[in-house]
């Protein structure tokens, strides 16, 4: 007979964490779902570590939901920016939480799959998965590619349609043609996210 006497399962069975990509159109509320998640942790006694890249100049330092709310980052990444070396400053870390994930550099996104991995610690990305041409961001492409689980923030189009792309608007007119960043609030740029049949019709209009 098999003994019956308990074994530790050991390093290699140990709990993995996974990498969470979080996407979805413009105003869908992701970086209030991160901040909420942020407080939830912290209610509990938990350490999170807040990500925002550098490019994203919208709240400075912070990161600011459209409903008001807004959270200091700990980690403001550039693109050349080591993001295991930027983790391994911080202490305790329970959970990472990334805002604008679609700005970070594939390479980076590299970084935090393996992080989640390796240090049995969640990484939570919120982030556009196309820009406002339809086109993918390269992080975001990378995040569909090794995120562990993927789901989509619906949100609706102003003509109460879920909403799945991205419109960029210049001085409150659509525009399609343009650099992939161009940040909300600066140069008079705004964004609005709309359905497929709206996006199709107002650029048709230009």
């Amino acid at each position: 007979m098999g003994s019956t006497r308990s074994r530790s399962l050991g390093p290699a069975n140990s709990f993995m964490a996974k990498l969470y990509f979080r996407y979805s159109a413009m105003n869908s509320g992701k970086t209030t779902s991160l901040i909420q998640t942020a407080f939830n942790y912290q209610e509990r006694g938990m350490r999170v570590v807040i990500i925002k890249p550098a490019v994203d100049s919208k709240g400075g330092s912070r990161v600011v939901s459209r409903l008001g709310a807004s959270r200091k980052a700990d980690i403001l990444l550039t693109p050349t920016d080591s993001v295991t070396e930027a983790l391994a400053e911080q202490e305790s870390i329970s959970c990472v939480l990334v805002d604008e994930a679609q700005f970070i550099t594939p390479a980076q996104i590299d970084e935090l799959f393996w992080y989640a991995t390796n240090q049995h610690v969640p990484v939570i990305a919120y982030g556009l998965r196309t820009d406002f041409q339809t086109v993918g961001f390269p992080g975001a492409t990378r995040l569909l590619e090794l995120a562990h689980d993927i789901q989509e923030l619906k949100t609706i189009c102003r003509c109460g349609k879920k909403a799945t792309l991205n419109g960029r608007k210049v001085n409150g007119i659509f525009v399609f043609n343009g650099d992939q960043v161009a940040i909300d609030g600066e140069q008079n740029v705004e964004y609005e996210s709309l359905c497929a049949n709206c996006y199709q019709t107002f650029k048709a209009a230009v």
